[in-house]
């Protein structure tokens, strides 16, 4: 695994914030269950085909993205914290219990902050390098998680979780 980069961390991460009007614990099942997860996390076209996720610290991920024309993209992790509607923590670092990934990526923590009847939702994506920062922001980052983060409004408004 690449050594993290020297740069400081404020070069190296991206944060994307929102209020959502759906309580911490609805917004934390939307990513917790995969019959949920599968319906928003990608920006349309793009769609998740499956998604296994053993929701626990040390428990693996993997989710099968699935673009326009076809082709699979398998995003796998490792989940390192998880607090019940409060904050989930994982890495692509590692693929399956602590077998390191070819080219590690980033540490991802997705916050859940309880704000009257609403979220206060924060992504923090902390990269271990510049470079992997900026190809991250060329992949459509934020621009995307803001498209998936629509999605994920009309889903827990739409089937009635948010209640």
């Amino acid at each position: 695994m690449e050594q993290p980069s020297s740069s400081p961390l404020s070069e190296r991460e991206v944060i994307y914030e929102r209020v959502i009007d759906a309580p911490p614990e609805v917004l934390f099942r939307a990513w917790t269950e995969p019959e949920f997860l599968k319906q928003w996390f990608c920006p349309k076209p793009w769609s998740v085909s499956s998604a296994e996720l053993d929701v626990r610290p040390g428990g693996c991920s993997l989710i099968m993205m699935v673009g326009p024309e076809g082709q699979e993209f398998p995003n796998r992790g490792i989940y390192l914290d998880v607090v019940k509607n409060e904050r989930l923590v994982f890495t692509d670092a590692f693929v399956e219990p602590w077998v390191p990934s070819e080219k590690a990526f980033m540490v991802g923590t997705i916050l859940f902050e309880a704000f009257g009847t609403k979220t206060k939702y924060k992504a923090v994506l902390r990269h271990w390098s510049v470079a992997d920062r900026e190809a991250h922001q060329k992949m459509g980052f934020p621009q995307s998680w803001d498209i998936a983060t629509n999605q994920l409004i009309e889903l827990v408004q739409g089937m009635g979780l948010a209640t």
